[in-house]
């Protein structure tokens, strides 16, 4: 069954192209706006070279053409238009391909601080910068790899995996704790809270835990992993991520630290990004 979503995607011409409109480009750089001296200063470097180096600015709404074209020269990777949530097989056989999916419609004013499915913004300003960097894009490569060849409820620890990283990861750096995920990147409130709230647990990493950490898509996240730094994800390249993903179904679920809901326990939709 797929998704319900209230967004339409739009559609790229013969030349890979989306017309965007006055309207939702100034939605872009509304965003851009507002979320850029925030990242300046909290996001990890790596994040703010790719995006230097991707040349997003808040002039207009990136194509992913063109952002493919730059990520192809820099680490191999490119940009697919896709619908704002698709299923767990086509997002990791993209992943797989070195293809990242990206929903295809930016958000409409209403719902500047906050949308259920992810927009045009999270994907190319909050993830596809630190897929200039290798160490990044190599795990999302590998990850999208072992995910296409999981069985259902395998690709269910995964996604976890997944959330607490590429979604919402925090790192040390030399200059202090910094943020990596770009489910945080591409959001204002969510930036803020993550650094310099009291209410969230900022854990230690730990794939075991990560795996079985419940998470909900629809509120301010109640835990975070944080990195040494990014070679900690080479790290997980290396160790028998599925012999871990069985441990972790063995062993059970942790408790939620927020109120659950009436379908927590069923195989989660997978956001496009």
């Amino acid at each position: 069954m797929q998704p319900k979503t209230k967004y339409t995607a739009k559609k790229p011409d013969a030349h890979g192209y989306i017309h965007y409109t006055d309207a939702e480009n100034a939605v872009w750089k509304a965003l851009y706006n507002r979320q850029y001296p925030l990242v300046a200063a909290r996001a990890h470097p790596a994040y703010l070279k790719g995006l230097e180096v991707l040349g997003l600015n808040n002039e207009r709404i990136p194509q992913c053409v063109e952002v493919s074209k730059i990520l192809q020269d820099t680490t191999g990777w490119s940009v697919a238009p896709v619908e704002a949530l698709i299923s767990f097989e086509s997002f990791f056989q993209l992943l797989a391909t070195q293809q990242f999916p990206a929903a295809s419609f930016i958000r409409i004013p209403e719902e500047l601080d906050y949308l259920q499915e992810p927009d045009i913004f999270h994907e190319l300003f909050g993830h596809c910068p630190m897929l200039t960097d290798p160490t990044f894009a190599e795990f999302t490569h590998k990850y999208g790899q072992l995910g296409l060849k999981a069985s259902t409820k395998e690709r269910v620890y995964l996604a976890r995996l997944y959330w607490f990283t590429v979604e919402f990861g925090l790192t040390q750096t030399p200059a202090g704790l910094k943020i990596y995920g770009g489910g945080i990147l591409s959001s204002y409130g969510e930036t803020l809270y993550a650094l310099d709230s009291p209410i969230p647990e900022r854990k230690p990493f730990d794939i075991l835990t990560m795996l079985r950490t419940p998470y909900r898509y629809d509120i301010m996240q109640t835990v975070y992993f944080v990195l040494n730094g990014l070679d900690d994800l080479y790290q997980v390249m290396q160790c028998d991520l599925m012999a871990l993903v069985k441990e972790a179904s063995e062993l059970g679920m942790l408790p939620a630290t927020f109120p659950q809901k009436d379908n927590e326990d069923k195989e989660p939709e997978v956001r496009s990004c």
